[in-house]
């Protein structure tokens, strides 16, 4: 369960949704208009190349500022890449971080145990299994998938690019980063 908003305050605490994500160059499909009649024919790579992608979305303890930090992968996400976040993570926030985010095989193991161990001031918690919609992250990702709806880079590295230019921007968007947290069926905490 997440941590109530009065024991984030009580240690001082970033809290930093994370979550991962899939980009192929098939496009996502998204409605869109046309001539009547004419019906839009997208043609696609039916590659299955992909770019894997994960972030957390951080609060900060006493002003609730948000912040996006992300990694980009070629290969599936496992342990490693996992702890290698979290390794980032810690070397950007100061103090306590709790970490909430669902129960994906990568978020457990002996190598997380591991590096809970090893960084104390390092917190995790899960959310309830099924329930992508309390995930303020999630909105990342859609956001990140409607830029390159009815679209299509025409390789990995155009993907690559495209997507370090979204998650840049979205980084540097205080307004961007509270949709997501809004958008999600997360009980509020920034008012």
């Amino acid at each position: 369960m997440a941590p109530d908003k009065k024991n984030a305050e009580d240690l001082g605490a970033h809290i930093v949704f994370i979550d991962e994500s899939g980009f192929m160059l098939i496009p996502p499909v998204r409605k869109t208009w046309a001539p009547r009649g004419q019906t839009p024919i997208h043609h696609c790579h039916q590659l299955h190349d992909r770019i894997s992608v994960i972030s957390g979305i951080s609060v900060s303890p006493s002003r609730k500022r948000l912040g996006l930090y992300y990694s980009l992968y070629q290969d599936n996400i496992t342990q490693v890449e996992v702890c290698d976040f979290l390794r980032y993570l810690l070397m950007h926030l100061r103090g306590a971080v709790i970490v909430v985010w669902d129960n994906g095989r990568p978020h457990k193991g002996q190598m997380i145990r591991d590096f809970l161990r090893k960084y104390p001031r390092l917190h995790l918690e899960a959310f309830p299994p099924y329930a992508p919609e309390l995930n303020p992250d999630e909105g990342v990702w859609s956001q990140a998938k409607t830029t390159l709806a009815n679209g299509r880079p025409d390789n990995v590295h155009e993907l690559w690019w495209h997507l370090l230019d979204t998650l840049d921007a979205m980084t540097v968007s205080p307004s961007c980063l509270r949709a997501c947290v809004h958008n999600s069926e997360l009980p509020l905490f920034l008012s």
